[in-house]
Order: C-alpha cells, then structure tokens, then sequence
C-alpha cells in the first residue's frame, strides 16, 4: 500500500522537522505539507525538508483564504493526483504520535474512513485541562446527537482513507472553512453507507505554538451539525453501526 499523510500547518515551523523525522525515519509512508501562508517561515522550513528528503516529502503552498478545511480539501486534490493508496491526516503540532499510524492504516483493510479516537476507551487525553477535556467531549456528544452518527470522536483530526472513499467525497457540498470539517467530511461518508471505524489513541497537548482554537471556530462547530442535518432532510440514511470497539 502506498501510504500519504497530510500535513497542514501554520506557524509550526518548530515542530515540522521533529514530526517529519518521526514519520519518514520509521515508516515508509510518504508526507504532504500544507502550508497556509505561515507568517512564521514555515513555508519554507517545509521546503529544506523536501530537499532533504527527495521524493518523499512534498510541499503545498497554499494561496486564498486560510483555514484547516481549505488546506484539506487542496491536499485531497493533489493527493488524487498520486497513485496513494491510503491518505492519512495529522496535525503538525505532535499531539499526535505517528506511532498510531500503522494502526490506523491497518484498519482499512476493515474500514473506509478509520479515525485515531481520544474517547474511544474512556477519555486519552494527557495535559489538557479539565475544562477542555470537558468541551471536547461534549463537543462530541452533541455531534452525536444532532446528526445521528455513532463515533466517539468525529472531531478527531488524526484519521485514514482508502482512496476510493475519499474519490466518493462530495467536495463541492463542503462549506466548512475550520475544524468542523472533521465533522463534515465523517457525516458524508456515513451518509453513503461508508464503513467507519476507530482506533485508540492517546492525545498530548502541543508542547510548542499556540492553539488555533478561537470564539469562530467554536461557533462554526456548533452550528455545522444542524447544517448538515437540514441541507441533508429527507434523503439521510446513516448506518445504525458505523464504528469499531
């Protein structure tokens, strides 16, 4: 299997070379960077590391609007470009341990879409506090019960594709410019009957940077799922079991 893990970043230019090491020093996957205009040079951090790993790290420099969904939505395209096989997503800032890949990339073999899960055995988070943890999961537990999906955490942003499923995406429906796109993107495979399943992870809280957390994003999230429950009246048919225990 020819593995891509998606990268976007903005000014994480500290954090960039210690994740890609981590990544292409111990597995043979490939990696995309996602620059989005990083003020802080990232950009061009991300370019030494192509230099220094030829043909297997790529850059994405974007242009336009800025925000998590957009770079996702340009990585997707450039990656069906490829002859990937299977496209990971993970966050720059080491909150996810490329460890876990392996796992999640075993999983397709069952699974469509297969997302690395804090709350999947209890809540695996480490340096969060109680206040953020508890925003998380209710942030979780109210996606669940608004649009009917069964994953304990459709907010994850650690996550794997089989290209067929992410071919089957209706990217033109998109209108998430954040973090709710990891809502939005769980919701349209579920709604095509795709397989969605878990694996357990434990989250570490960025060490370096700053949070990209805002009073936007967090309005954006709460109004996606009732978005995409009413733009979808009518015609929804999510599988009564949609993830693995």
């Amino acid at each position: 299997m020819n593995v891509l893990v998606i990268v976007p970043t903005y000014n994480e230019r500290e954090n960039l070379p210690v994740l890609a090491a981590k990544i292409l020093d111990q597995f043979p996957y490939r990696i995309l960077v996602v620059d989005d205009q990083s003020p802080d040079g990232t950009g061009a951090v991300a370019d030494t590391l192509a230099a220094q790993y030829p043909g297997r790290l790529h850059v994405l420099h974007r242009t336009g609007l800025r925000g998590l969904g957009l770079s996702y939505l340009d990585g997707f395209r450039w990656a069906m470009q490829t002859d990937a096989d299977l496209i990971c997503q993970m966050d720059a800032d080491l909150s996810h341990d490329p460890r876990y890949l392996p796992d999640l990339v075993a999983a397709t073999a069952t699974f469509d879409l297969v997302l690395g899960s804090r709350y999947l055995n209890g809540i695996s988070v480490m340096n969060w506090p109680l206040r953020r943890i508890l925003l998380s999961w209710f942030a979780n537990r109210y996606v669940r019960v608004i649009t009917g999906l069964t994953t304990c955490d459709t907010t994850s942003g650690f996550r794997c594709w089989r290209r067929d499923a992410l071919a089957r995406l209706d990217i033109s429906r998109f209108v998430s410019r954040r973090y709710a796109f990891t809502v939005e993107t769980v919701f349209d495979v579920a709604r095509k009957g795709g397989r969605v399943g878990e694996v357990p992870i434990i989250f570490i809280e960025r060490r370096q940077g700053a949070s990209k957390m805002s009073g936007g994003v967090l309005l954006e999230s709460m109004i996606m799922p009732w978005r995409l429950v009413l733009r979808n009246r009518g015609r929804l048919r999510i599988p009564a079991a949609t993830t693995a225990r």
